[in-house]
Parts: C-alpha cells; structure tokens; sequence
C-alpha cells in the first residue's frame, strides 16, 4: 500500500489485544485486557507523542483521561473524532480541555458554533465527511499546521482502519496478551475492503519482547 504524499504527522498505530485480534467483549467491556507492564508502556508511548487520538465510541463508552498518568512527563493533546458532535460536555476530556488541549473533529455540515464543548474549551474543527467518515487526510493536515508532528492512534476498530485504508499508518506498536475473546468480540481493526491480497497492509516487524505475560511487537515502515 503506496503512503499518500500530503503535510501531516508520523502515525503510530497503538493496539491492545486478545490473541485473536479482539479490543473488548462483545457488550464492550475491555478493562483490562493487557497487564501492568503492557500498559505502562502504554503511557510511556503517550509521553513520547504530541497527540493521542480515538474515536467517538471510545470517548463516549470509556469516557477516558487520555493523560500520560506519570508524573513529569508531558500529556499529549487530546484528539477525538467526532462526527455527530457525541462526546459530553461533562466528560472527562471536555472537563479537562482547559487543563490540557482537547481537538475535536466532526462533520462541516454540523454546526458547532454555540455548541457547549466549545464553552469547556474544545477546539472545534470541522472537516469534509464521506461514505466511510470523516475526512482523515484533512484531519491530519490539520494537525501538522498545529505544530503536532507525531500523532498516536489508540482506537477503536473504526478509527484504525481508516487510518490503514488511508495509507498512513507508520508504525504499529501491538501489545498481546494470552487470552481468546472469540468472533464475537470486538475486532481492533474494523473493515478494509480488501479483495486481493496483493493490497494488504504490510509492515515489517522490528521488535519483539514479553512484557509479563503478553507479548509487545513493532511493526515500521522501513523508509519512516
């Protein structure tokens, strides 16, 4: 898959899953899936990047901080993507928004100008949306004229594979942890519309260790 050619950051992909590729069970409970050690790698990777994004069911369901939780080390601007304008304003990110940056991206046609997110200090950006969501490319360029140079991409499925049917995706950092949620379960990587597999995403992998019991992998574009 050729990687557009446009402004905009470096990519991390971040997934936290069952070995057989699943993010949550079926009613959505995930917590917690991987073990301490994982997820406090997890946070180191939040501190390593300018901003963290998810999309509008994880921010609604899991109503998340999305902070780095360490002390002394930066948090990451937070970035949600937010077609219908669904995140509450009393929300932990939008209570938090004065405190440390919250970007929200959701459709130009919906209007946003007295919306009260805006009041809690979001940023409010509109962007194009068609048939598959919100318009990534568009996002992300505006994300690099905001100074934000690395961007992590925690979830859900949804949001991962726009990135990935974009093209976009520079390094996939996949944590594994040893248990089976089944083909009921939430997939980390929703639908590609992939039909020959001469068109997969492919990612050479370039570390591998155990974190207690799970497994932590990186996946990089060799020319990132």
């Amino acid at each position: 898959m050729k990687t557009p050619s446009f402004r905009r950051p470096f990519v991390t992909l971040k997934l936290a899953t069952s070995l057989d590729g699943k993010i949550a069970l079926a009613n959505g409970q995930s917590e917690w899936i991987t073990g301490e050690k994982a997820r406090a790698q997890g946070r180191q990777l939040r501190a390593k990047h300018d901003a963290i994004a998810v999309g509008a069911n994880t921010a609604v369901l899991d109503n998340p901080q999305l902070t780095t939780r360490i002390a002394g080390q930066p948090n990451p601007q937070r970035v949600i993507f937010d077609s219908r304008l669904r995140l509450s304003p009393d929300s932990n990110l939008a209570k938090t928004a004065r405190d440390i940056p919250v970007l929200l991206f959701h459709d130009s046609a919906a209007s946003s100008a007295a919306h009260p997110l805006r009041d809690r200090g979001v940023f409010m950006l509109p962007v194009d949306k068609h048939s598959q969501g919100l318009d990534i490319a568009e996002a992300l360029t505006v994300l690099r004229n905001r100074g934000i140079e690395t961007l992590l991409v925690e979830g859900g499925g949804t949001l991962a594979a726009s990135f990935l049917r974009l093209g976009v995706v520079d390094r996939i950092d996949w944590f594994r942890a040893p248990i089976i949620l089944g083909g009921d379960g939430r997939s980390a990587v929703g639908d590609l519309g992939i039909e020959a597999m001469s068109d997969v995403f492919k990612l050479p992998r370039v570390h591998l260790s155990e974190l207690g019991d799970d497994i932590y992998e990186r996946y990089q574009k060799l020319e990132a």
